[in-house]
């Protein structure tokens, strides 16, 4: 079997773990990336209509600060507070880090970051580099990795996470059917979200996540029943937000017989508030319990029942109306908005390419039609706000093992849209700077081959079936739709099959939906309280505890110099 030995070693090739690599290079560790693939993962094939990352203000002259950044995001309700401040205050550092590598972010004449309001943000944050703000971030941090010389080990599928006396010793690897194993004793998971849990999911098929890994590693998680849920196509998946739905679509669903369903109707009355509610989604997309009953998001409720209760397919038609529409109807903004845009006319399509033609073309670029063909949808899992539980360090409760980017649950119950982007690259800098001042010292050659002389090194991963299935339960019965019943039923037959599962992907997919579903059954919704799930001898335990606050130090210069001196104030 080959051994490789670095002193730490990333586990993922996005946004977060390029920075990662590229920082622990900079400060002098001896650093190598593993990855199942480079070209899989979110940061780099996903996106939106315009892709928000989400920063300090700098533009404008509006009153914004460190703190009150921080604030707004622990405001977010189960948010840890030393997270939202390190969030907060590395926040520029780590943006103009990004614009200095190439990443075109908009300034005005005068070289401002001129910003806009997302969700959940009181102030004008968020800017955007287009529809693939994640992308040009990737492909920037890549080219920095490369200039660095680092270490790329592409097509690495990591196993399983070795531990000695409980600190992380190396990891176990399989390429093309080979076993080969990692000593290092350090290691930052940058592997994105559990996006391998569900079948209805926006995340692309090339990456599935393997939050699994920090589960069987004996890792906290927390807040792992907080997820981000909303409509999106199929095939190809990705989100339909913004004017797919503000154009006014058709909803359509097709029966297993073939039979089409102008279905929206049969819930609603009144056509023109059902049609208001269609035009809201497009900025309001991500499913919300409080608009679930008379706003928006009752479009996601219904979508649902049409999928999952009558097993029919739903698609958007923009190539009619729903019926024949009289604008005025509408509310006063959608109409006024409509108007504004100069899209009170037509088809949808027509619409469409008034305002935003690149949707269109998007599309087009997917292999989908938009102006004949129909445009599958469901009600998809997006994001995990909830995660592997760190320090302000971003160090896991597993000593040497640090968790950044999606995969890391610093986020709670709502937060700032593009918030996510800024979190992954602040935690990859925190992570590469503790990891750079306290490095964990590596087990010796002879001790390493004890520890994998234990291991079972018979690996297979292709019961890709039993993974669909898996896949299908969560999406049916632990998604936006949730019933405490189905969700206990869901979780004994997870437990089950986790037990006899040998396959290390199904492995990694029920050990994550066994986690999550644990956190959905006993999920409190306090904002106050971090719900923490960990996998024991005993199967997972449930742990609830207090947020940690906002750090409130009066912080004097010369103190913080001095000290700087002696250690960076790393500790």
């Amino acid at each position: 079997m080959k051994i490789y030995s670095y002193d730490c070693i990333v586990i993922g090739t996005g946004a977060a773990g390029y920075n990662a690599a590229a920082r622990l290079k900079q400060f002098g560790v001896n650093v190598a990336i593993v990855t199942e693939g480079v070209n899989c993962g979110t940061s780099r094939n996903t996106g939106s209509d315009k892709q928000t990352y989400y920063k300090l203000g700098l533009g404008g002259d509006f009153p914004d600060s460190v703190y009150k950044m921080a604030q707004n995001l622990f405001d977010g309700g189960s948010v840890d507070g030393d997270n939202a401040l390190c969030e907060a205050a590395l926040s520029s550092r780590c943006f103009l880090n990004l614009c200095e590598l190439g990443v075109e972010f908009p300034v005005n004449r005068y070289g401002e970051y001129v910003g806009y309001k997302t969700d959940h943000d009181p102030y004008a944050r968020a800017t955007s580099a287009g529809p693939l703000t994640s992308k040009f971030m990737t492909e920037a941090l890549q080219k920095k990795v490369e200039s660095l010389d680092i270490d790329i080990f592409d097509g690495y599928y990591v196993a399983k996470i070795l531990k000695n006396e409980g600190k992380v010793a190396g990891l176990l690897t399989i390429k093309d059917g080979e076993v080969c194993a990692f000593r290092c004793p350090d290691v930052v998971m940058a592997t994105g979200g559990p996006a391998g849990i569900y079948a209805d999911s926006v995340y692309p098929l090339s990456h599935t996540g393997s939050s699994g890994l920090a589960i069987l590693a004996g890792a906290k998680m927390q807040n792992l029943s907080l997820w981000q849920y909303g409509l999106a196509s199929v095939n190809p998946r990705w989100n339909v937000s913004g004017t797919y739905m503000q154009v006014l679509p058709r909803l359509v669903s097709i029966d297993e017989d073939g039979v089409e369903h102008d279905f929206l109707w049969d819930y609603f009355e009144d056509k023109y508030f059902g049609l208001t509610l269609v035009f809201l989604k497009g900025y309001q997309w991500p499913f919300d319990p409080k608009k679930a009953e008379k706003g928006s998001s009752l479009i996601d409720m219904i979508v649902y029942k049409e999928c999952v209760d009558k097993k029919r397919k739903v698609y958007l038609d923009f190539t009619k109306n729903p019926f024949e529409i009289d604008f005025t109807k509408l509310s006063d903004e959608a109409y006024d908005y409509l108007n504004k845009a100069g899209a009170t006319f037509g088809l949808p399509i027509d619409r469409l390419a008034k305002m935003n033609t690149p949707a269109i073309e998007l599309y087009k670029n997917k292999g989908v039609d938009l102006t004949k063909e129909y445009l599958e949808i469901a009600l998809s899992a997006q994001h995990n706000n909830g995660g592997v539980a760190v320090d302000m360090w971003w160090q896991t409760s597993v000593r040497g093992l640090f968790a950044v980017g999606e995969c890391a649950g610093t986020h709670g119950i709502s937060r700032p849209g593009g918030s996510a982007l800024n979190a992954g690259q602040v935690g990859s800098l925190r992570a590469a700077q503790y990891i750079s001042q306290y490095p964990n010292k590596m087990v010796d050659e002879d001790k390493f081959s004890e520890i994998i002389s234990k291991e079972d090194l018979n690996l297979c991963y292709n019961e890709s079936d039993k993974i669909k299935a898996a896949q299908r339960r969560m999406s049916d019965y632990a998604a936006a739709v949730r019933d405490i019943d189905k969700i206990k039923e869901t979780l004994c037959v997870t437990l089950e099959e986790l037990k006899v599962a040998k396959d290390i992907k199904l492995k990694d997919v029920l050990a994550t939906q066994g986690a999550v579903l644990t956190a959905m059954a006993n999920a409190t919704g306090d904002p106050k309280k971090v719900q923490e799930v960990v996998l024991t001898e005993n199967g997972f335990e449930v742990i609830v505890r207090d947020v940690r606050p906002l750090p409130q130090d009066d912080d004097f210069f010369e103190n913080i110099w001095r000290s700087y001196r002696e250690n960076k104030n790393i500790f």
